[in-house]
């Protein structure tokens, strides 16, 4: 029986990526990826060649099977993602489920988060936190009130195209709580904003409003 190797790869800066990262990228026999472009960029920077096999949120159970069965042959494997720690928030949870079902061994590498690297940063207890993933494009009145309602620090991801709106929404329902807001974490124009929904709000308004952002809501 094969290796599964869960793969933290960087979140933007490719220095984040770990020596052990890079050492088990070289001596798999394949690597597992969400999107194929993204990680030959990663690999050609890193001067690694490996076969690349797509495993995304639209591979079907005959793809699963089809690692399965490379596993069950003795190849080890790398599962990535196009940046972070796979299974989070992305459809590398379901193939791990399934590797633990037929007694595969799984080996993670740990390395960048984007909901760490934003944790670490906002000055909000960390003891405890609730992890939220991207809020439902349905039902988000729920997910916003399920936000307030929380005791514990808050911490979830948001669009480019849904930030404004998701702000709106949290003021809508925590005008005074104090959030802090991530926009591109380690890359060239990573910026951290602080303050309650409406001031985060005109601060993104007088900035740029592209780029990936995890939200993090101070405890009540």
């Amino acid at each position: 029986m094969g290796t599964l190797y869960i793969v933290a790869t960087p979140i933007g800066n490719l220095q984040d990526i770990t020596r052990r990262a890079v050492s088990t990228l070289q001596t798999v026999d394949a690597i597992l990826c969400e999107d194929t472009r993204v990680t030959a960029k990663l690999l050609a920077a890193l001067e690694i060649r490996k076969p690349l096999i797509a495993f995304h949120q639209h591979s079907d159970d005959r793809r699963t099977k089809e690692v399965i069965d490379m596993l069950g042959e003795g190849k080890s494997l790398a599962l990535v993602t196009d940046a972070g720690t796979p299974g989070i928030s992305d459809p590398g949870g379901k193939l791990v489920e399934r590797a633990v079902e037929e007694g595969v061994s799984i080996v993670p590498i740990p390395g960048p988060s984007a909901v760490i690297t934003a944790l670490s940063v906002s000055g909000f207890p960390s003891d405890q936190f609730l992890f939220l993933g991207f809020p439902p494009h349905k039902g988000r009145g729920s997910f916003f009130k399920r936000v307030a309602g929380a005791e514990s620090t808050v911490v979830f991801y948001e669009s480019t195209h849904r930030i404004l709106k998701c702000l709106e929404e949290l003021s809508a329902v925590l005008p005074d709580r104090m959030l802090v807001v991530c926009r591109e974490l380690t890359k060239l124009h990573e910026t951290i904003y602080r303050g309650s929904a409406s001031q985060v709000t005109d601060q993104l308004k007088s900035s740029s409003i592209k780029g990936e952002f995890v939200i993090v809501v101070g405890p009540s």
